[in-house]
């Protein structure tokens, strides 16, 4: 029986505490429950899941606030220890569920708001042997490096290792060294001098591996640190008796494996070495994002600008940025102009013009001129630190791809405990004499180079470098699950305003009648217009000239256009029907509007003087990225659709422009739903691009949802995807970093479930009867290292990902020198 205190959302009176409250008392599991609408809290007394009360309360319509709390741990050095980090917390009071990155060597933990605190957290994880801390989600600093203490480690072992190994190895290769040996200071001392050197080996740089692998050994639950423990104490046991204290071994036996255990523990603190290397350019993007604040900004106080730190900042202070600057934080420019270079936030190469009243981002760089500005959000609000956050949130997740490595890891560890045995055991029975050497040998090559590192290193690795790599791309995963699920992705559906289309109507093609100037028809157009603020009248107006001609006793007809009087003039200005209705014989633009018709542009009709003078096509106009994008995601086998609210002829005809397979027309904004479920009976698995905004119920219902934003709007809450550029490429590079990385993940673990298939039973001794090969624990030891390595190399060469579709090179300014 356990108690829990949790907060409960929407909740405004007694009566919905009391719902909150009979809801949770009728859940399995529990034997008392109360909700106290002053503070919005639950507390329940029972054995209940935590899981269960969520969701008890969410069917009540008052849902658990939940929490995530982010832990740095270390010691952690394979998958079976990631796998016990989870588990003791997903067994704490409170905890909904809780992901261990073994590659960032964090944990991410979602919680019942206020049922269980961070500190409690890390100290359940401190207790199960791994030492954790809680992340400032404020600060977000990153765990500290292990690289220089294992650089030192290293080096310490291989300085201490190498005379054994040297003359142990030497003395067999070449005679003469070992005869030389033996005649100047004797067998006995030779062992004596390699038995100091290795105990040093073990107690000081590979006490890491005693340290942590023994008491988890003792608890029953021992990791890859208990194999590598065992198998070099075994090695070092055996040579400690065989030199001091000979008679306990049968005869025959007497042999030292000193230079086995230094060697070992050297090349696995060698490998973990490359491993923390490569891990650190595993998080380069992160490390690159934190870096984008600046430590210092100009801050204004009693109107003079002085410097201090960036943590001294609040929203409503005025900042000044210098030319070549970092913008701080997010803010409103209130003086002076300049152009900004927002590559870093949006992907996008080209530089944004910024004036007064304008919004900037922090994390972005000034131009050559000097802007002040005021903040808008600081610390954990800005901009930049909610891309910080959704790209750490993306690193740290868990893909369905992994579950099955989970699986074998958490049974992995003891059974190749198991094979060991086994291993030593039939050596025993019938190995060759001396038997015990050789069952010695085997035992502990299986304990060595069956170590899961390469399988807990396989996922989490990948998904940190293609996340990053996609953030570097303008392409934020706000869910690391969606990286899989775009690669499975069999249908792409766009929204067309706004995503396909630039959102806002432009005057597309005109048609004059003979004998008429088309300028001062667009004028004549544009001075009707001029009072109405309808976004066809505001596109015939944002082409036309400034310079108008006055117009007096303007009308306007709802639905159909409007009527003036212009320089003693009659004119209409609307549609085909408007002029028929006033008599005006439309014969002349005839052609003109069929041919605009077709192609799904908005009509608008101008008569002077009861004659048919012109005919303007007005229309939303496609994207410039929009047609590349759709042909690379053609060229990537996948189907493209387009969900319009348009009619079908407007629809059609931007489809026909685009190569788009299959149209969905007329659709109100609650259809869209609808037709992505349609989508999915007829294609399958549906990734839904739209603008965040009114697509929020297709952005959830989909598959996969890519939300076009932009640098300021990266927070769409039911996108899985956000690309931050605003462009359709976007959605382009996002399918492809899926599918380099999801191939990635797939290398990786192939190679760590192909390695430990294959080398177990090698390292057992199953050629030695056919070909007299007995792997030496040395090799296993270093082949188990290599593994990592390759894991690791493997997945950064997903930094190298080129964006599938690049905007031609542009001028990074444009404005003259100040």
């Amino acid at each position: 029986m356990t108690t829990l205190r949790f907060a409960v959302d929407n909740m405004s009176c007694a009566g919905c505490a009391g719902r909150a409250e009979r809801a949770l008392a009728a859940s399995p599991g529990v034997s008392e429950a109360s909700v106290n609408i002053a503070n919005h809290m639950a507390q329940v007394t029972g054995t209940a899941s935590p899981e269960t009360l969520r969701a008890a309360l969410k069917r009540a319509g008052y849902p658990a606030r939940e929490a995530t709390h982010r832990l740095s741990i270390e010691g952690m050095t394979c998958a079976s220890c990631t796998g016990r980090v989870e588990r003791a917390l997903e067994a704490m009071p409170g905890v909904l569920s809780a992901n261990v990155n073994l590659a960032t060597q964090t944990a991410s933990v979602r919680v019942l708001d206020g049922a269980v605190n961070i500190d409690a957290l890390a100290q359940t994880v401190t207790d199960a042997g791994y030492p954790a801390k809680a992340v400032d989600n404020d600060t977000q600093s990153e765990p500290p490096s292990e690289i220089e203490p294992l650089r030192r480690d290293t080096m310490i072992a291989a300085a201490l290792t190498l005379p054994v190994f040297l003359t142990e190895m030497g003395g067999h290769l070449y005679p003469p060294l070992h005869h030389a040996i033996m005649g100047s200071i004797g067998m006995q001392s030779f062992w004596v001098l390699q038995f100091l050197l290795i105990t040093l080996v073990l107690a000081w740089p590979g006490r890491r591996f005693f340290r942590i692998g023994l008491p988890l050994l003792a608890k029953g639950s021992p990791d890859m640190n208990s194999l590598v423990a065992l198998g070099t104490l075994a090695a070092w046991s055996y040579s400690t008796i065989a030199t001091f204290a000979p008679a306990l071994l049968p005869d025959g036996t007497r042999a030292v494996y000193f230079e086995a255990a230094g060697v070992i523990v050297t090349l696995i603190l060698a490998g973990r070495w490359m491993e923390a290397r490569a891990k650190g350019r595993t998080g380069a993007a992160i490390r690159h994002l934190i870096g984008l604040r600046p430590d210092t900004v100009l801050l204004s106080r009693d109107g003079v600008f002085t410097e201090v730190p960036l943590s001294e900042i609040s929203v409503g202070d005025e900042i000044k940025v210098l030319p070549g600057g970092r913008i701080a934080v997010d803010g409103v420019v209130i003086e002076g102009d300049s152009y900004v270079d927002e590559l870093m936030i949006t992907g996008e190469p080209v530089p944004v013009a910024k004036t007064t009243d304008d919004s900037v981002t922090g994390g972005t760089i000034n131009g050559r001129k000097a802007l002040i500005y005021r903040a808008t959000a600081v610390g954990a609000n800005t901009v930049l630190a909610r891309i910080i956050d959704m790209v750490q949130t993306a690193q740290g997740a868990k893909l369905p791809i992994q579950a099955l490595a989970d699986k074998v890891v958490r049974i992995f560890v003891p059974v190749v405990l198991g094979i060991a045995a086994i291993t030593v055991a039939i050596w025993l029975a019938f190995g060759p004499q001396p038997s015990l050497g050789y069952a010695l040998v085997a035992g502990v090559a299986v304990l060595i180079i069956a170590c899961p590192c390469a399988m807990g290193l396989a996922t989490p690795t990948s998904i940190m470098v293609g996340t990053g790599r996609a953030a570097e791309l303008g392409v934020l995963f706000r869910k690391g699950d969606a990286l899989q699920r775009l690669d499975s992705a069999k249908v792409v559906a766009f929204d067309k305003t706004g995503t396909l289309t630039e959102g806002r109507p432009t005057l597309a093609d005109q048609y004059t009648a003979p004998g008429c100037d088309a300028a001062e028809m667009l004028r004549l157009a544009a001075a009707v217009e001029q009072g109405s603020d309808h976004p066809i009248a505001r596109a015939i107006l944002s082409a036309a000239p400034t310079d108008l001609p006055d117009v007096t006793d303007s009308e306007t007809i709802p639905g159909s256009g409007l009527i003036a009087s212009v320089s003693g003039q009659t004119v209409l200005v609307g549609s085909e029907q408007h002029l028929l209705d006033h008599g005006v014989k439309t014969a002349p633009l005839k052609d003109s509007i069929a041919r605009f018709a077709e192609k799904g542009q908005s009509l608008v009709c101008l008569a002077r003087d009861g004659k048919a003078l012109a005919v303007f096509a007005v229309a939303d106009q496609i994207k410039p990225s929009a047609r590349p994008a759709i042909d690379a995601l053609h060229a990537a086998g996948l189907k493209v659709a387009m969900i319009s609210g348009d009619n079908a002829a407007a629809a059609n005809a931007i489809a026909h422009q685009l190569g788009i397979d299959h149209v969905t027309a007329g659709v109100r904004p609650d259809g869209k739903v609808d037709a992505i479920k349609t989508l999915r009976d007829q294609f399958g698995t549906v990734a839904f691009v739209g603008d965040g905004i009114n697509d929020a119920p297709a952005l959830a219902e989909a598959d996969i949802g890519l939300a076009i934003g932009t640098g300021t709007d990266v927070a769409i809450e039911a996108a899985d995807i956000v690309l931050s550029s605003g462009r359709v490429s976007g959605v382009v590079n996002a399918v492809d970093v899926s599918k380099h990385t999801m191939s990635n993940i797939r290398q990786n673990l192939f190679w760590a479930f192909a390695y430990n298939t294959a080398l177990i039973p090698v390292a057992a001794g199953v050629l030695y009867p056919a070909f007299g090969i007995l792997l030496s624990p040395m090799l296993g030891a270093g082949a188990m290292a290599l593994s990592s390595v390759f894991v690791l190399t493997n997945a950064l060469r997903l930094r190298k990902i080129a964006p599938v579709q690049e905007d031609l090179p542009t001028p990074r300014y444009t404005e003259a020198p100040a």
